[in-house]
């Protein structure tokens, strides 16, 4: 089964911006794994959409806009600093250079030009690094599948540097009796505690609410230390939750 985080990365340059993919008759969210069905009519208000309009309604409401979505992922999935993000923000809201001058205590215009001149070269270098790995992908035939990190990762750093048939070994040694459970145990390196909670948190619907009670007997069934595995889909940004404990999610 294809999971959100493989078609996010996998996704076009296109579907990217539009915030969403199509295979077959379905549309799926790239940002939070949402479905809407060709053919099907959704109601929103007493209004009528199909379901690519229903879908665009969709992001609109839960993620405000694919921009706000993307540039709120970690920097090091950006490759933005902190100030870059600021200025960007406040250049998709609209703002002129006078007013984020204001709003960022930038000392003069010229300032702000300087910015918009490096973000400007910055996407020249993107377009280039894009177009040779697409045209190395049609020689280097030996280049291994690395794991791709969730959108929501905390801690983004050589924990994931593993490739997939490294992932697939680890399942296999962690989960002897098959996919469905239970792990041997929870005291591997960091590294691959990532994969484990990848694997995990596929057991959790996109977009379902659940309480404690409920993710505890889904965890349960893997492991007697459900607490240290809801704790780590917590830490690691596979799942989120209320302050008071009362609501567990799948982290968008």
């Amino acid at each position: 089964m294809t999971t959100n985080t493989e078609r996010f990365w996998n996704a076009n340059f296109d579907e990217l911006k539009l915030g969403y993919s199509k295979h077959d008759h379905t549309f799926t969210c790239l940002l939070c794994g949402t479905q809407t069905e060709q053919g099907v009519i959704y109601a929103l208000h007493d209004n009528f959409y199909d379901a690519e309009k229903f879908m665009r309604i969709h992001i609109e409401t839960a993620h405000q806009s694919v921009f706000d979505y993307l540039i709120s992922l970690d920097k090091k999935m950006t490759g933005l600093t902190e100030h870059q993000n600021s200025l960007l923000r406040l250049f998709y809201q609209g703002k002129n250079d006078a007013q984020i001058q204001m709003e960022m205590d930038i000392g003069s215009a010229s300032t702000i030009r300087n910015h918009r001149f490096v973000l400007k070269e910055k996407e020249r270098q993107a377009k280039v690094f894009l177009a040779m790995m697409e045209l190395l992908k049609e020689k280097d035939q030996h280049a291994p599948e690395i794991i791709n990190y969730h959108q929501t990762a905390t801690m983004i750093d050589d924990r994931y540097n593993m490739t997939q048939d490294e992932a697939d070994k680890v399942l296999k040694k962690y989960f002897p009796d098959g996919p469905d459970g239970p792990l041997l145990n929870f005291t591997m390196k960091e590294k691959y505690k990532i994969v484990i909670l990848t694997h995990i948190a596929k057991l959790f619907q996109h977009g379902q609410l659940y309480t404690e009670k409920e993710v505890n007997a889904v965890l349960k069934n893997l492991f007697d230390d459900y607490v240290t595995l809801r704790r780590y889909l917590i830490e690691y940004g596979f799942l989120d939750r209320k302050d008071d404990c009362s609501q567990y999610w799948v982290k968008n």
